[in-house]
């Protein structure tokens, strides 16, 4: 029950071309992997910085 079934996903889509319009789409979606990129390489770098800390 917890897990999307393709018709769900399906509907998401059409809601987010009907929203968004079908030319600002991969712009959203091209700026969204671009944060998370960034949110990625910022947790990495924590993650690393982090035994340095507890010293």
């Amino acid at each position: 029950m917890g897990a999307l079934s393709p018709s769900h996903w399906a509907i998401i889509a059409v809601v987010l071309v009907v929203l968004f319009g079908s030319k600002k789409l991969p712009d959203a979606a091209r700026g969204l992997g671009r944060s998370m990129r960034i949110l990625k390489t910022e947790v990495g770098e924590l993650q690393a910085d982090a035994p340095e800390l507890e010293k």
